[in-house]
């Protein structure tokens, strides 16, 4: 039995200490501890703080040269694009008005980011680590733009001044931009920074996994199983399946085809819950379509990158 497990065994290695921290998340919530006032807080400090700074650090550092930047980035956005024409042909069984097909769209495009860089580090090492932080700054905007997009629509709110408005303040895009900037003006990371930005990178993690942990809502998931089913076979398996086929028709060399199919293969989102909340959609059904697709991705993440694995 063991045996047969073998081939697989560098990326349960890889991904298990992930997926641990996730449940670990869970578990101390539900026992409330260190209390349940500590979750919030700690969400934002990952998310506005610990994140971004990982980001800059890698995006400023890394020597992009080597990658198939290009391609890679034309990929992902063909495969973004792709996903939401086919989430807007099933809009009749992902949700049957506006606030739930928001929702479940999110969950078809949306993507965990802390799932996938800390996936990617001990998959890849320092190589892929910098091809998941061009990924995200390829992903992360557009994604944002089209669920919000999606979602103002629904509700005939869509102004392109509040759109850009909230694409600009999203953090992730912020240090995106700004480590890209860095590094296209050749200036590396200013003198002094590299050591604090450690600090704070190793931080990201560890803290952003656990907190999402924490955010699993397994009640929210009744009453819900059409749509999140749907949803969670476009999110875990169509789209990951498309993003390989687009890669390998591209010829992407076996690192940039690995670190695509991976991140095409991430769980949603906590953020696709908030956005919901915050402008009228589906809160609950988002919450549900999250939870689901992270615990069935322990399952599919694995195979998926045993799959496309980059020696």
């Amino acid at each position: 039995m063991f045996a047969t497990l073998a081939p697989f065994q560098p990326i349960l290695d890889a991904l298990g200490p992930v997926f641990a921290l996730i449940v670990l998340g869970f578990a101390l919530r539900r026992v409330d501890f260190p209390g349940a006032a500590f979750w919030t807080p700690a969400e934002r400090l990952a998310y506005y703080l610990l994140l971004p700074a990982l980001l800059v650090r890698e995006l400023a550092s890394a020597d992009l040269s080597s990658f198939a930047v290009a391609h890679v980035a034309l990929v992902l956005v063909t495969t973004i694009v792709l996903m939401t024409l086919l989430a807007l042909r099933l809009r009749r069984w992902l949700g049957s008005d506006g606030p739930a097909f928001g929702s479940s769209y999110q969950g078809v495009i949306r993507l965990n980011t802390y799932v996938g860089l800390a996936a990617c580090a001990p998959l890849y090492g320092r190589p892929g680590l910098a091809l998941a932080a061009l990924a995200l700054a390829v992903m992360v905007p557009l994604v944002n733009v089209l669920c919000v997009s999606i979602i103002s629509h629904a509700h005939g709110l869509a102004r392109p001044t509040h759109l850009f408005a909230a694409v600009l303040r999203n953090p992730l895009i912020i240090a995106c931009l700004l480590g890209i900037a860095l590094n296209r003006s050749d200036i590396g990371l200013p003198p002094g920074t590299r050591g604090p930005l450690d600090i704070l990178a190793r931080a990201a993690l560890p803290l952003g996994l656990l907190t999402m942990g924490a955010g699993l809502q397994i009640a929210a998931v009744r009453g819900r199983s059409g749509a999140i089913a749907l949803g969670c076979v476009l999110k875990l398996l169509v789209a990951p399946l498309l993003g390989w086929t687009l890669a390998a028709l591209s010829g992407l060399p076996p690192l940039e085809t690995a670190v695509v199919v991976l991140f095409a293969a991430l769980p949603g989102a906590p953020s696709s819950y908030i956005l919901a909340r915050q402008m009228g959609g589906d809160a609950p059904l988002a919450a549900a379509v999250v939870t689901v697709q992270t615990l069935l991705s322990m399952l599919t993440l694995p195979l998926l990158a045993a799959l496309s694995h980059a020696p």
